[in-house]
């Protein structure tokens, strides 16, 4: 059941980071948000894809993809537009 909870979590979370980079992806402008904390988060879900399935935590493993993977394109993408901005 924990594994469940926790992996509807992590594939929500990939649902709203997602509609963080959709709004980026628009704007095209960074403007009060921190690039480190979406490190940190993409980090620590790099973590998870070594540490879920050493516990047998299929479900968070398969969220903690999703959600890694959009911090990863979210970090890329907040990095990139601080540097270039809008053009």
């Amino acid at each position: 059941m924990n594994d469940i909870i926790n992996g509807l979590f992590e594939g929500f979370g990939t649902v709203f980071i997602m509609l963080s980079i959709v709004k980026l992806y628009h704007d095209k402008l960074v403007r009060g948000i921190s690039w480190l904390h979406v490190g940190f988060f993409a980090a620590w879900g790099y973590w998870n894809l070594y540490y879920y399935p050493s516990l047998g935590q299929w479900l968070s493993f398969v969220g903690g993809i999703g959600i890694t993977v959009a911090n990863t394109i979210y970090l890329y993408m907040l990095i990139y537009y601080t540097k270039h901005g809008r053009r």
